[in-house]
């Protein structure tokens, strides 16, 4: 298994363990908010570099 699919799976099981313990919106919350304060806090260059290697892997 690969370090993404790890992580993918680990999400999808954080996911499903806050639906359980939380109201629907919360978790909705949590699992948009969490990557989107990320994205948020790296600086423009970062931005654009990340922008610039996923525009890569999926074949522009």
């Amino acid at each position: 298994m690969s370090r993404n699919a790890k992580i993918a799976a680990g999400g999808v099981a954080v996911g499903l363990i806050l639906l359980i313990w939380l109201p629907w919106w919360v978790a909705l919350l949590i699992v948009l908010g969490v990557p989107t304060a990320a994205y948020l806090m790296l600086d423009p260059s970062q931005r654009r570099r990340l922008r610039r290697v996923s525009r890569r892997e999926i074949g522009r």
